[in-house]
């Protein structure tokens, strides 16, 4: 059988350097949620809470469109800790609360589409990336003059990134910038895996006031009314499978799992969505369970790296329901191994029906996360 595939890479001898012009170059949504708006968010009736969080989203892009900004000289002024409103006395910011799934990310990005510019997307580990290319002083220079911030999986894991991001986010409010963020907690304590309101005043201290916080319930779209993820190929039959399932694509990428895993090791998750930027779907051959922390939380970022350019996965070995220990998924960062789980165990079922998701047009119930 023949396949009109042009090129198969590995991402295990992928080493890209990417300059901070091409950093700040980067700070929008992905290709994912390119074309995401309030429309095509479909909130589930079950939960009431994100027909509302639609509704207060497109109250707050309104008040970018009919105000100026109000930072800059006057907002030396300010009282430090002072509540910072819009014109209509509105907080300064939002903060999307929620578990993973529900469509957050989805709702921050129609944000950013809806709000006039200049504006910035990113993750928080993007922005804390950002901070050490650029400089402290730097960005706060650079994104000051910006309408909007939208900061995607705030994390809290991190006692001085949480600081760091803090005196940032303090900064470009003080200069009447507005902010929107989505939660990304650690949850052990907070119950159901939810976040807290109260853990994040606590946490972010002076920011506090500066948020409304938007409750989102919900379940995780991606598996809702699907049948149970599907079984890994087997060994020595996963690039046949994925050129047989995409005979269309140009890129693959063809990696031994403990090739990529030891590569992700060697570069910084700064440089992951340059890595995978080029790949149609990604091939593995024998995946394990992960077992250490720190390679754990770099697979994070690469997961979000690849639901973001929606690249199937084909692989073999244990499925992505088993990819992080059972310590793991019980503790402190328990949030984000569920996210990339679900995330991957969508990318692999986008490989095992030969169909991405971005094919799908929005309007058909689909809805992005």
């Amino acid at each position: 059988m023949g396949y009109n595939v042009t090129e198969i890479v590995a991402l295990s001898e992928r080493n890209p350097q990417v300059s901070s012009e091409e950093l700040l170059a980067g700070f929008h949504p992905s290709y994912r949620f390119g074309e995401v708006s309030f429309d095509t968010y479909i909130p589930d009736p079950a939960h009431p809470s994100q027909a509302a969080a639609v509704e207060r989203l497109r109250e707050f892009a309104a008040t970018m469109k009919s105000a100026k900004k109000s930072g800059g000289f006057f907002s030396l002024f300010k009282r430090r800790g002072e509540k910072q409103k819009n014109g209509n006395g509105q907080p300064n910011g939002l903060y999307l609360d929620g578990g993973f799934g529900v469509g957050k990310t989805h709702l921050l990005a129609s944000l950013w589409h809806a709000a006039p510019g200049p504006k910035a997307f990113g993750t928080f580990v993007e922005y804390t990336n950002l901070v050490g290319a650029l400089s402290f002083t730097t960005t706060v220079e650079v994104l000051k003059k910006y309408t909007l911030v939208c900061i995607d999986e705030f994390e809290l894991d991190d006692p001085g990134d949480t600081v760091l991001m803090s005196r940032l986010m303090r900064e470009l409010s003080d200069a009447g910038v507005k902010l929107a963020a989505t939660s990304n907690t650690l949850p052990g304590a907070l119950g159901e895996g939810r976040f807290a309101a109260q853990d994040f005043k606590r946490e972010i201290q002076v920011l506090a006031d500066q948020f409304e916080t938007i409750r989102i319930d919900g379940e995780d779209y991606r598996h809702r009314g699907l049948e149970r993820a599907p079984e890994p190929v087997a060994v020595g039959t996963e690039l046949e499978t994925a050129q047989t399932n995409f005979p269309n694509d140009e890129v693959f990428a063809f990696d031994d799992w403990s090739a990529l895993t030891k590569n992700l090791s060697r570069v910084h998750p700064s440089r992951y969505r340059e890595m995978v930027k080029d790949i149609d779907v990604l091939v593995l051959s024998n995946v394990t369970t992960i077992t250490e922390q720190a390679m754990a939380l770099r697979f994070v970022v690469l997961a979000d790296r690849l639901y973001d350019k929606d690249v199937p996965v084909v692989a073999s070995g244990v499925p992505f329901e088993e990819l992080f220990t059972e310590d793991m998924m019980a503790g402190g960062y328990m949030k984000k191994y569920f996210r990339t789980v679900s995330r991957m165990t969508a990318l692999a079922r986008e490989g095992h029906q030969g169909e991405k998701a971005l094919e799908v047009t929005p309007n058909t119930g689909s809805k992005q996360s």
